[in-house]
């Protein structure tokens, strides 16, 4: 039983996001387990691209004017509409529907029905309100920088977290529900980042009758109170509430990693909500060692997930280990408007998934003119052959060139 607890525990320090929070919304309609408007998917363009002000990008059916905001590049917006999660007997899929199934049979409603409602299609382009504001996240907060996010503009940008989309369902009256989704962060290059992975976010909110009923005396004890933040909870709930929430997460987030890995907007509310990275579920379940896999369309990869049970095992086979090609680059960097994560971007645009790692291996600063010189490691891999080291080459070529007409450096190469 130790065994399982401490897995659990490690589990949910790799893949969980966890968070104890309240809802106070003035309106409440009706929970319907099928809420059409809110998941429809429109058709994927292939004309979307990088464009100066003015232009106008083209991205799942509609048109979004650029302006001094927009940074997506070619490269993430062609894996817009992909939706690896939605495809069948793809590994981000089995997860997907192994969550699902343990949500539907451990939670069932009033009336036989699942508790949980299941939203896996919404479009990844929201609104800059919906993805900090309706979160409450502060106007000046670093979360919203260009140089963490993809945005298509300053009022559009592709979503960063499932949790975009929490205040219309809870305004549309659900309390409990799973989103699943693609999500667009900008970051660093190696075997577990990707600048597009897929979360799935759960919540679920009590009301008083709900989270007290069998609490000897629960009639007198109360949700919110008006007293001061400490370091256990916020100044608006009460610490019997927090408690109880707390115990319900964590019994929540054991059942479902227990499940997975084996035995080794709402009225005078009180809620959790939790999200996993499908990634680091199926890399952990799976043994898959690099995140660029899920994106594969080779045979060799996606056939062994082919399983006729969802639950059943599977193991991943390496395809054949090819050498890596390692070129460095480095330069001086420009006085202002520089960050390691527009580097990234560009080698990810270039290189593609050629590019399995880059790492900052050195700074230095002249000691007259004070002028800045990162230099970085490239690590070229296909994962399906053997990279020469003139096609190397060419792309390393390209990223020097681009670096310095895109990023304003000064090449040292």
């Amino acid at each position: 039983m130790k065994e399982v607890s401490t897995m659990v525990c490690s589990a949910l320090r790799r893949v969980a996001h966890v968070r104890v929070y309240l809802v106070r919304t003035a309106s409440s309609v009706s929970r319907s387990h099928q809420h059409p408007a809110l998941g429809s998917r429109p058709a994927t363009s292939e004309s979307a691209a990088r464009g100066a002000p003015g232009s106008v990008v083209e991205l799942l059916g509609q048109s979004y004017p650029q302006d001094d905001y927009s940074n997506l590049s070619q490269k993430v917006l062609s894996r817009v509409g992909r939706n690896l999660h939605n495809q069948q007997h793809h590994p981000l899929w089995l997860i997907k529907e192994r969550v699902k199934e343990h949500f539907y049979k451990q939670y069932v409603g009033r009336f036989g029905t699942p508790l949980f409602s299941v939203y896996d299609n919404f479009s990844p382009v929201v609104t800059t309100w919906q993805n900090f504001d309706s979160l409450l996240i502060p106007a000046d907060h670093p979360s919203r920088k260009k140089g963490d996010n993809y945005y298509l503009n300053r009022t559009h940008m592709l979503r960063a977290h499932t949790s975009a989309h929490q205040w219309d369902l809870l305004h549309a009256g659900l309390d409990a529900f799973l989103v699943v989704g693609d999500v667009y962060r900008r970051d660093q290059i190696d075997s577990q980042h990707y600048p597009v992975f897929h979360q799935l976010e759960a919540v679920r909110l009590f009301s008083k009758h709900q989270l007290f009923a069998g609490i000897k005396d629960g009639e007198s004890l109360q949700l919110f109170e008006q007293s001061s933040r400490s370091a256990h909870k916020q100044e608006t709930h009460t610490m019997e509430a927090l408690k109880l929430v707390e115990f319900d997460l964590k019994q929540t987030l054991t059942r479902l990693v227990t499940h997975l890995f084996g035995d080794a907007g709402a009225q005078d509310k009180i809620g959790w909500a939790f999200g996993l990275g499908l990634e680091r579920l199926a890399m952990i379940l799976y043994d898959i060692p690099d995140i660029r896999l899920f994106w594969s369309e080779d045979e060799r990869f996606l056939k062994q997930f082919h399983v006729s049970d969802i639950n059943q095992k599977v193991t991943f086979q390496p395809l054949s280990k090819y050498p890596a090609v390692i070129n460095d680059i480095s330069f001086w960097l420009p006085s202002e408007n520089y960050t390691e994560n527009d580097f990234y971007d560009l080698v990810r645009t270039i290189g593609g998934d050629l590019v399995e790692k880059v790492d900052l291996i050195d700074k230095f600063e002249h000691p007259k003119t004070h002028k800045t010189s990162h230099c970085y490691r490239i690590t070229y891999r296909h994962m399906e052959r053997t990279l020469s080291q003139r096609e190397v080459t060419r792309v390393h070529q390209a990223v020097q060139e681009a670096a310095v007409q895109l990023l304003a450096v000064e090449g040292r190469f």
